[in-house]
């Protein structure tokens, strides 16, 4: 089944401290992945940031929640143990703990409520069943996504020799060649279906060659081809092309089946490359998201 949100995740979790035992987080986490019946893709299941999975993140959230309306306490590092008010809860044997059941507590209540004490509050819609760093990545991803598309239709309007000196740029901050000098390299030595050669490591232990071109339809097996066939004069066996558009299904087959390491980068993947290594893009804002540091009380 599909990963649970964290509000019902709530009940089974408060159930498990009944016993009236201390239970360490990783295994009430393990817990509830067993109840639920979770697979290994949703138990694996990544937030977008790729730091923690999903199901982690909302069984945090579910715990979180629970602490700070008096139905769990903390006993340690990650672990926790039910109260006489989390006992109480289970004596009436609810159908469902979520966040509007928890508002009855003044505990969470004021939770809720102390970062907009002096704020106005406008009126109170359904509860979000993501997590707050769901959402935030969520939001970040949508933007990106965004960007993306703009800096790409941006690239396409852009002249040929603007976007081949954008390959340079790109590889050179990724890490290629030795300095800036040997990047120039790119876009220079017209050899045929070669746009340009550039160092793979700054001692130049091997080289790369590359092919740049914008592209208004689908690159097919025969450019792919053309290209890969340019590297045997060269005796060369790594090669990157790269475009504005697409790859066709036979493109994509045909470099898994050559004896050469040839990288194909299209447009969708140009655009994040560009936004990882701030190419064509400037920062806005930037968030410098925290958690408490349990080492430090240790």
């Amino acid at each position: 089944m599909a990963v649970p949100d964290y509000q019902s995740l709530m009940l089974p979790l408060l159930r498990i401290g009944s016993d009236e035992e201390v239970h360490a987080m990783g295994d009430v986490t393990e817990l509830l992945a067993k109840e639920f019946k979770l697979t290994h893709h949703d138990r694996n299941l990544l937030l977008p940031s790729g730091r923690q999975t999903v199901f982690d993140n909302r069984v945090g959230w579910a715990r979180t929640y629970l602490l700070k309306a008096g139905l769990l306490a903390s006993a340690g590092r990650a672990r926790i143990r039910i109260t006489e008010r989390g006992l109480e809860v289970l004596k009436k044997d609810p159908s469902r703990i979520d966040v509007k059941f928890l508002r009855q507590f003044p505990e969470f209540l004021a939770f809720q409520t102390a970062k907009h004490e002096k704020e106005p509050r406008p009126p109170r819609g359904p509860e979000p069943t993501e997590t707050p760093e769901e959402r935030l990545e969520s939001a970040h991803a949508e933007l990106k996504d965004r960007l993306a598309d703009d800096l790409l239709e941006r690239v396409k309007q852009c002249p040929p020799n603007f976007f081949e000196q954008l390959v340079v740029d790109l590889l050179w901050k990724m890490g290629y060649g030795g300095s800036r000098t040997d990047a120039q390299a790119v876009g220079r030595t017209g050899d045929g279906g070669i746009d340009g050669i550039i160092k793979e490591d700054k001692l130049g232990l091997d080289t790369v060659y590359i092919q740049a071109k914008r592209w208004e339809g689908s690159v097919g097996r025969p450019q792919v081809s053309s290209f890969v066939g340019s590297l045997e004069p060269h005796r060369a066996k790594k090669g990157v092309f790269i475009t504005t558009s697409n790859f066709t299904k036979d493109a994509l087959d045909y470099v898994e089946r050559t004896e050469k390491k040839i990288v194909l980068i299209n447009g969708a993947q140009l655009a994040n490359l560009m936004i990882e290594n701030n190419i064509g893009v400037a920062p806005v804002a930037s968030y410098d998201l925290k958690k408490l540091d349990l080492d430090y009380f240790e």
